[in-house]
């Protein structure tokens, strides 16, 4: 998988092969080497959907109207 992907990118590609893969057309050695890079690609939408959820924070106003941030729970 190249470091330049992106999220984008790689979900683009998982739903080319969601295409490939329900369309069945395609051998079965080429629909396990297709599903094994569908896994990586899932794996590596879920790291970046994990980093950018850690890196979300929120915006709190306490009982005095100042504001603070927090982490988005």
């Amino acid at each position: 998988m190249s470091k330049t992907m992106t999220f984008e990118d790689a979900l683009k590609r998982l739903e080319e092969i969601v295409d490939e893969l329900e369309n069945g057309d395609i051998p079965l050695d080429k629909s396990i080497k297709t599903f094994e890079e569908g896994s990586k690609l899932v794996d590596f939408c879920l790291s970046k959907l994990d980093s950018a959820e850690k890196k979300i924070k929120k915006l709190v106003k306490d009982d005095n109207g100042n504001l603070t941030v927090e982490d988005f729970d």
